[in-house]
């Protein structure tokens, strides 16, 4: 089970490390069954790094450029990632699709580019309200993953993983019926064994989506479900850790 906090535009340095400081001293009870992750920002990333280094927390970058150097103000390349100590990236998060108008293509460069560069990538995909109401959900999901990560070839996928996140959950306090991401996820698991067989089939799911410690238990013991990415549930330790203490129980 991967527990995986999603910091976005939170915490400075200081706050970053006194967050992962007292994360490794309350996660005792919480088995190797269940690995814990954050991805910090940019600033605090080096420092998220730093603190965790040789203990249990998994460090990723919330996002990337697809070229390693370049006129690219503002930008972060897989190379700096690497430099901060850090191997796992976010990629395709709705916030970045949604605010930043990164396309399918787009994105699809930027997987490529982590997976070149030894990064293991996240990659988010997921509705939107009007597409959920419409029907649409599964030919979205579809066509985010065969645009996003058809290029990829079944080496690749052994070090992907997916978050199914749909948009109409993030930061609204709704989430998706456990039925919803049934259906959602096995809908993913159909079309990456299609793109890839076995290995596409052995990929990880996430399910985010205002997923806090009161639902994480009934999303997490769905079999298709294999960890879950947490927004604003993941700032405060004790949240974090009830939620990771949901996937041990179902683990």
């Amino acid at each position: 089970m991967i527990v995986a906090g999603n910091w976005k535009m939170q915490k400075t340095c200081g706050e970053a490390r006194s967050w992962v400081e007292d994360l490794l001293a309350a996660s005792g009870p919480i088995s190797a069954k269940v690995r814990l992750r954050v991805y910090p920002s940019f600033v605090a990333l080096e420092t998220v790094a730093r603190s965790a280094n040789g203990s249990r927390l998994e460090v990723g970058a919330q996002n990337l450029h697809p070229e390693r150097s370049g006129a690219f103000t503002g930008e972060v390349s897989a190379p700096m990632i690497l430099d901060a100590g850090v191997e796992r990236v976010l990629i395709g998060h709705s916030e970045r699709r949604h605010l930043f108008g990164e396309d399918d293509a787009f994105l699809a460069k930027k997987v490529r580019a982590a997976l070149d560069s030894g990064l293991l990538p996240l990659f988010c995909i997921g509705e939107d309200l009007a597409e959920r109401e419409a029907g649409r959900t599964n030919e979205v999901l579809t066509r985010q993953i065969e645009r996003g990560l058809g290029g990829l070839t079944p080496v690749d996928a052994a070090r992907l993983e997916v978050a199914y996140e749909p948009v109409w959950a993030i930061g609204t306090g709704k989430v998706a019926s456990t039925e919803q991401v049934a259906e959602a996820h096995a809908e993913i698991r159909e079309t990456l064994g299609r793109l890839w067989g076995a290995p596409g089939r052995a990929v990880p799911l996430l399910y985010g989506g205002s997923v806090k410690a009161s639902n994480a238990g009934e999303i997490l013991v769905l079999p298709a479900v294999d960890g879950v990415l947490v927004g604003g549930a993941s700032l405060d330790v004790p949240g974090f850790l009830a939620i990771a203490e949901q996937a041990e129980k179902c683990a």
